[in-house]
Order: structure tokens, then C-alpha cells, then sequence
């Protein structure tokens, strides 16, 4: 039997990595993917938390920069993580994986109302807890509802699941190809550096917090376990303490 080097992970996956190849929607083939690879986390009694984004759908930085009024363009964006939600909530359930979308959004028809300690209850009894709404406030990412929930749930890692980029690089591998591929970086370097991998909220939250993060590519189907297994998959970033 393996041995996880994790014991409860937040695993954060993007809209834009749930559109796949077709760049926009839901791909089936994708949400398929992920569900087969948390149910194979699930079953070496890893506690998994997913946290979803909505760029797949709406974007609200876009719109508002667009004209629209900012915390409108924010609020739609939430509803698109729920749309997401429950689609990775169908394909998991039809997996096996017993699971529950908790909102920060309230929509009860759809969706549990987030409530932390009724979230950790769902993840020691085995089921996958999928955070929708992000923080449920505007003017935050969802990257930072990520670093938010990890650190509520006392998370041992967050798992940022990329489509098409294996880490993090010091400049944009597809238009350098001389871009270089960094093994391990701490959060200051993140904010010193200006690398684009999450907001500066959600690596302070991360920094202050201990939290390491791994970036990683989703798209080659066993990395989410291995990144799970303990094997150095990607970019390893440390939390606040050098761990």
C-alpha cells in the first residue's frame, strides 16, 4: 500500500482548466479526468478539498475592465464557480467519491451553505468537499478563497492544478523558449520576483499561514497523485517557515 504524503489537501483547479483544449465550457473529458484521479487520492484515505474557479464561464476582472461595475462582474463570477461545482460533483458521485458542494454563495437548492466545521465533519467521514462561490466577496480570487479554505480546514498542502504549464518559470515558456523552470521557491520569491502564480492576498494568506503549494500540470493524467505520493512534480513552493 502506498503511503500519501499528505493527509488532508485542497486541491485548487481553475476554469480555465476544466475548458481543456476547447478553451471554453466544460470539457467532459477533463471533469472526467480529475474525478478519476481524486477517487484514486480518495481511496489511500487521502481528505480532499477542491477549490473551483470560473474563468471557463465569465471573468470578472475582464468585464470590469471592460466597464462594469466591479463587484456585479465579481458576483457573476462566483455563480460560474458553481456551475463548476456541480458538474465535478456529477462526474465524482458517478465515480464512486461521495461529495458535497459547500457555497460561500448561498443557494440552498444547489448547494450547502459554507459552515467550516461542517466541512471538516464531510472530509474525516471520506467525502470530497467541493468550495464553490469563492470567498463570497468581490474583490477577491478564488486563488485566495484556495489559500482561505487551506487554511481553515488545516489543509497540509494546496495542490494548484495548471492545464498546459508543468510549474512555475521565470518568463512565459511558450513565447521563450529559453524560459527557465524553477524546482522549489519560497512565497517571498513569488512577491519579489512578480511571478504571476497566484494573487499577493492569497500568497500572503499562504506565507502567514505555513501552507506550501505545489503548481502542477493537470493535463497529464497520475499527477495529482504523485504530487500526493510525495514525488517532486512541477514547483514546490514553501510555506512561511521554510518547510
Amino acid at each position: 500500500m502506498r503511503q500519501p504524503a499528505y493527509r488532508r489537501v485542497v486541491l485548487k483547479v481553475s476554469g480555465e482548466a476544466l475548458a481543456g483544449d476547447q478553451g471554453y465550457g466544460i470539457s467532459r473529458e477533463v471533469v472526467q479526468s480529475i474525478a478519476r484521479q481524486v477517487r484514486e487520492i480518495r481511496e489511500l484515505g487521502v481528505e480532499v478539498a477542491l477549490v473551483v474557479g470560473g474563468g471557463n464561464i465569465w471573468r470578472g476582472a475582464d468585464a470590469a475592465r471592460e466597464g462594469m461595475d466591479r463587484a456585479t462582474a465579481d458576483y457573476m463570477g462566483m455563480l460560474a464557480t458553481v456551475i463548476n461545482a456541480m458538474a465535478l460533483m456529477d462526474s465524482l458521485e458517478k465515480h464512486g467519491v461521495e461529495t458535497r458542494v459547500q457555497s460561500a454563495v448561498q443557494m440552498q437548492e444547489v448547494a450547502e451553505p459554507y459552515i467550516r466545521r461542517r466541512a471538516i465533519r464531510h472530509l474525516e467521514k471520506g467525502r470530497v468537499v467541493i468550495f464553490a462561490g469563492g470567498t463570497g466577496n468581490p474583490y477577491f480570487s478564488t486563488d485566495t478563497a484556495a489559500a482561505l479554505r487551506a487554511a481553515e480546514i488545516e489543509a497540509e498542502v494546496i495542490l494548484m492544478a495548471k492545464r498546459g504549464a508543468d510549474g512555475v518559470y521565470d518568463s512565459d515558456p511558450n513565447r521563450n523558449p529559453n524560459a527557465r523552470k524553477y524546482e522549489e521557491l519560497a512565497y517571498l520569491d513569488l512577491l519579489n520576483r512578480g511571478l504571476q502564480v497566484m494573487d499577493s492576498t492569497a500568497t500572503s494568506l499562504c506565507m502567514e499561514n505555513h501552507i506550501p503549494l505545489v503548481v502542477f500540470d493537470i493535463g497529464r493524467p497520475g499527477n495529482i497523485m504523485r504530487v500526493v505520493l510525495g514525488e517532486r512534480v512541477g514547483t514546490y513552493v514553501r510555506g512561511g517557515d521554510g518547510r
